[in-house]
């Protein structure tokens, strides 16, 4: 079975999407990985479709192959199961493939929570907790897929408390600013309680068409990122709101969310990554690399040089920034297959 990783924060701006993006395209490197665009902005949807995502929701072909239309016989209590759909791939990223989003998705959001806080009272809306999961997992088992990654949009409603609680891991990803610490606070008393929602509820559904997937999402690490870099670091602004949000993780945060079973064994995080916060990685801000990527529909650390479009010294400079960037999403994923045995 796949593993499945949510990258979640309710708070906007923290760079979710982007982490997916490349953090998704470099682990395709090595094996078959899903991406699952949750969010009705569809802003990584765009990314990896590029030029063809207006088209994509225009042709017959491809219109219906989507995250909304795919649990649709579910929500709409249609007599036929919920097939998996078939996936886009990037040309220059063949293993790496796109559960695409739907600007209507949060049309099923009312009677996603009508279904979560019913106890399974109503049997017409048994099967809603559990489509997601099911469109997912057909969709894994079609591509053979080892990690999905799942992108939510920045809010607490019933779809993303669903594909949370879909996922067997979840990173947090924050940038050095205060509104982010005030964003770990609300998600230390929030995510135990959907996991407490699942504990209490899941035997209700245990004889639903679709079943909720078991157990806790794990955590697996918190990203920081969208910062400037002074002298080889962080520069001055940010760096005390980098580490009393390191501090607010591995401090509050982690005593909530291991009560209530969301953290691995305590042996399987290593000391400096504990000591670090439980920081998986600090990304700064791609500057200028950013625009050249999305002009070409690749990520920063994919850029030909022919690419970069410039010469000389500004050329040799993006060289070295991009190389910087390749070897911390390297180190990056290295990290999170390691703790993902765990999970």
């Amino acid at each position: 079975m796949a593993k499945r990783i949510v990258i979640f924060n309710h708070k906007g701006g923290v760079s979710k999407t982007t982490s997916i993006y490349n953090i998704g395209w470099m682990l395709s490197k090595k094996c078959n990985i899903l991406l699952v665009d949750g969010d009705p902005q569809c802003n990584l949807s765009s990314l990896i479709l590029g030029d063809d995502f207006e088209k994509y929701y225009l042709e017959n072909a491809t219109k219906q192959q989507n995250i909304k239309d795919g649990v649709e016989v579910a929500f709409d209590g249609k007599p036929y199961p919920i097939k998996a759909v078939d996936c886009f791939s990037p040309a220059r990223a063949p293993s790496l493939y796109l559960l695409a989003g739907h600007a209507n998705l949060s049309e099923y959001d009312g009677a996603l929570t009508f279904a979560q806080i019913s106890n399974n009272a109503i049997p017409t809306l048994q099967n809603l907790p559990g489509a997601f999961s099911e469109l997912i997992k057909l969709t894994e088992e079609k591509y053979s897929i080892e990690y999905t990654l799942i992108d939510l949009n920045p809010g607490l409603s019933a779809i993303n408390q669903n594909l949370f609680l879909t996922s067997h891991a979840f990173v947090v990803p924050t940038n050095p600013d205060p509104f982010s610490v005030m964003a770990i606070n609300t998600l230390t008393n929030i995510l135990p309680k959907w996991v407490l929602w699942k504990k209490n509820s899941i035997q209700l559904f245990a004889g639903s068409a679709y079943q909720m997937l078991e157990g806790e999402p794990k955590f697996i690490g918190s990203l920081i990122q969208r910062f400037n870099v002074r002298n080889g670091r962080a520069a001055k602004p940010y760096r005390d709101n980098i580490e009393e949000i390191k501090t607010k993780i591995k401090g509050e945060f982690f005593n909530s969310i291991s009560k209530a079973g969301m953290t691995l064994d305590s042996k399987e995080y290593k000391q400096d990554f504990i000591d670090n916060g439980y920081c998986l990685e600090e990304i700064p801000d791609f500057q200028g690399l950013l625009p050249k990527s999305h002009q070409v529909g690749v990520p920063v650390f994919e850029l030909l040089d022919a690419e970069i479009g410039e010469t000389g010294p500004v050329l040799e400079q993006m060289k070295k920034n991009r190389n910087k960037f390749q070897g911390k999403f390297e180190l990056l994923n290295n990290k999170l297959i390691e703790l993902l045995r765990y999970v």
